[in-house]
């Protein structure tokens, strides 16, 4: 029996089940990252009746096969109170419509018709609903509506240090770890090897339990190698002009090369400009600029790669979104980086940087914690500072330095010289932590520690 891998995010569950008046619940992200088993765990535990549709398999055939009868005997005048009611109640003769029933459908991206009918759900039952799935498909088909004030969302994201410190049962020594030297000299020696690991498979479920079954590196990054191919696999189903898989292959190992540059961001659909270019030029294809745009923003919305901001001279007016792009996963970023054959030190560069992304990521969505619609990283003059970031509760900024040594000192110095913040935040690999004044040091896996 697989081992249970505690998430954080099941409290925001729990939230949304004791707000009165909640409505149908929206769970998205990407591919693989625990949805269906998550909310499942959720309903089994906190509900007395669970129905479960899953629109991709039998169950799912039954219930579509349920609406269309009720939907066509309703057009030939049949008098129906609660459709929805009805349908339910059809699927599952068992049905009790009850704040202790909650009904989930899985795969919701597969069906339009149902999809839309989510604002019915809430409104005419006393039941809760989750409906969950990724965003393959949905983004290309005008036929799924939006359906704002009936819907709460929450994504799910691959697990993240903490909770990969959770499933070793190490997270205690994390929560009482000093940012600042203040622990045994050991303790980071511990984390930070633990952090190196993390980096080495990153955060899908199925890697870390291989991980923890045992798994070699080696295994992990099969794991990882299934994981995008069943991406591939199904984004073939949506675009019937990239056909082959080399194509997504490149896609996916140019991304990586795009981060390996360390460009200052791009202009306007250069970043496409420039995947296309890697595509093309190594894999013989007419694949069209249209075709990487769509797979860009496939990409993104398939919760494979995440954007970040640009600001100009440190100005938080002049945010230029799309400016750079990175995984959604370390452990991805990690496998694709190793393609390239850039050095081990690039790579491990990148991956710090890649980390700290997603750790400010997640605090630019509810609840925010810091400002801006992504995180995003600025430039001063000539040089760079890897992200910039203004606090909302402390209104406090930070100019944040990830990898030690690029541009770092005259970029600093710069920011401190001009006042263009108000802390200068180094979180590097191999450190105790330390604070001088308005200059601090944080060891790089204690970032979703700190407090902006």
């Amino acid at each position: 029996m697989h081992k249970y891998l505690e998430r954080k995010v099941y409290s925001r569950l729990e939230e949304w089940k004791a707000r009165n008046g909640h409505s149908t619940l929206e769970v998205t992200g990407a591919r693989q990252v625990g949805k269906t088993f998550l909310v499942n765990k959720f309903a089994d535990e906190q509900y007395s009746q669970k129905i479960y549709i899953n629109l991709l398999d039998f169950s799912g055939e039954l219930f579509l096969e349920h609406y269309h009868d009720l939907h066509r005997e309703i057009k030939e005048g049949r008098k129906v109170e609660n459709p929805i009611y009805d349908l339910i109640k059809r699927f599952r003769p068992d049905f009790e419509d009850s704040e202790n029933t909650i009904v989930i459908i899985d795969e919701i991206q597969e069906s339009a018709d149902i999809y839309n009918r989510v604002r019915e759900f809430t409104r005419t039952l006393q039941s809760d609903f989750i409906v969950t799935g990724s965003y393959l498909g949905r983004i290309l088909n005008k036929e799924f509506k939006y359906s704002a004030g009936d819907l709460e969302h929450l994504e799910i994201y691959t697990l993240d240090f903490e909770e990969f410190l959770m499933a070793l049962g190490e997270k205690d020594i994390y929560d009482t770890l000093d940012l600042y030297a203040g622990s045994p000299a050991d303790v980071y020696q511990k984390i930070e090897e633990w952090y190196n690991i993390y980096c080495s498979i990153g955060g899908y479920p199925a890697v870390i339990l291989k991980y923890l079954e045992g798994g070699s590196p080696e295994e992990c990054q099969m794991e990882l190698y299934k994981i995008t191919r069943l991406f591939i696999h199904e984004s073939k189903r949506y675009f019937r002009d990239i056909l082959d898989d080399a194509v997504y292959d490149n896609m996916f190992v140019g991304v990586a090369r795009i981060l390996v540059k360390e460009k200052k961001g791009f202009d306007e659909d250069s970043f496409s400009e420039e995947l296309q270019h890697i595509v093309v030029r190594d894999y013989s294809s007419n694949i069209s600029k249209a075709s990487i745009n769509r797979a860009v923003d496939w990409l993104y919305s398939s919760g494979i790669i995440g954007f970040a901001g640009k600001l100009p001279e440190c100005s938080l007016l002049d945010f230029k979104a799309k400016s750079r792009c990175y995984f959604m996963d370390v452990g991805l970023a990690a496998y694709f980086l190793r393609i390239t054959g850039c050095p081990g030190s690039t790579i491990k560069g990148i991956i710090n940087e890649n980390f700290v992304y997603l750790d400010l990521k997640k605090r630019t969505q509810y609840p925010h914690e810091i400002a801006l619609e992504t995180p995003a990283f600025a430039t001063l003059g000539k040089g760079e500072i890897d992200f910039y970031v203004k606090g909302i509760k402390s209104q406090m900024t930070y100019a944040i330095e990830v990898k030690a040594g690029k541009n770092s000192s005259k970029t600093i110095d710069d920011v401190l010289e001009k006042n263009k913040a108000d802390y200068i935040l180094y979180a590097k690999g191999s450190t105790l932590g330390g604070r001088k004044e308005n200059i601090i040091t944080i060891p790089v896996y204690g970032i979703s520690k700190f407090t902006f």
